[in-house]
């Protein structure tokens, strides 16, 4: 059976980053809540998995022409810069503290997403 899920949760998390909306925060907590691993062990797992992911949807969105260079330097440097310092600071935060932080992100982004859909929702019923 756990063969079975990790070919499903490989398969949604890679059509959620396929499509450039971050299959880790989907990833991570199936992970952690079907198979019961540990959130740091998630968090790494997504990361290799997000690396081979990005490559293969990278080529075929700019095979698509979906990628805009500007500003990728700025991104990149930005990105590399605090990946080293989350990665260290999850390394010594526990278990627990990591999955509310990632708990909490994902509770602000369904309510930032939420309030988005009700301000399109009503400027269309504006016009």
């Amino acid at each position: 059976m756990a063969y079975f899920l990790q070919i499903l949760f490989g398969f949604l998390g890679g059509i959620f980053g396929g499509m450039g909306m971050g299959g880790g925060t989907l990833l991570i907590p199936l992970l952690v809540i079907f198979l019961n691993l540990d959130q740091g062990l998630c968090q790494g797992i997504n990361l290799l998995t997000f690396l081979v992911m990005s490559l293969i949807s990278m080529v075929i969105h700019y095979k698509n022409g979906l990628i805009v260079f500007d500003g990728v330097l700025q991104l990149v440097l930005g990105g590399v810069c605090f990946s080293v310092l989350g990665a260290f600071l999850a390394s010594f935060l526990p278990t627990k503290i990591l999955r509310i932080f990632f708990g909490a992100f994902l509770l602000l982004l369904g309510v930032w997403q939420f309030l988005k859909v009700i301000k399109v929702k009503k400027n269309s019923l504006q016009k």
